[in-house]
């Protein structure tokens, strides 16, 4: 597997980073009971509207999973994390946070998934994440913040 930059163009490598987000975002859909999470539903024009910074992990020349954050002076804050549900429990995700982390420096960095997502909530634990709250960001819709001191 190998971890590079990437910026998702209106082309191929858009769409498949579009296909893996929505077949990542339909997972955890079904494991909090809820498909009100925004990035299940964008669209390929909305996705490069964000001001994000992207990783990709590839599989030969076959992207498998994606990460993408904002940042600041003091604080990453990774915005969304999806892989591939075919390589799902593959050291993806593991490996994309870390050089997340990695880039970070010495920057706090924070994250938040579903309450229900036991698999990424226990990714970031074991990454060394603390949990900081638990929030309703939407009437039923619960989500879990954790943060990674600086």
């Amino acid at each position: 597997m190998r971890i590079a930059d990437m910026t998702p163009d209106g082309g191929a490598l858009g769409q498949e980073l579009l296909a893996i987000q929505h077949a990542a975002y339909a997972v955890e859909a079904k494991l909090i009971e809820d498909d009100r999470i925004p990035p299940l539903h964008e669209t390929l024009e909305e996705l490069r509207a964000e001001r994000l910074t992207w990783l990709g992990a590839f599989d030969g020349d076959r992207l498998v999973g994606a990460v993408a954050w904002s940042e600041t002076a003091r604080t990453v804050d990774i915005d969304r994390l999806v892989v591939d549900p075919g390589v799902h429990r593959r050291g993806v995700g593991g490996a994309l946070v870390r050089e997340v982390m990695t880039r970070a420096g010495d920057r706090r960095v924070v994250v938040a998934t579903g309450r229900a997502n036991v698999p990424a909530r226990t990714l970031y634990v074991r990454l060394g994440f603390g949990e900081v709250e638990d929030v309703e960001v939407i009437p039923g819709l619960w989500i879990t913040r954790y943060a990674h001191p600086a």
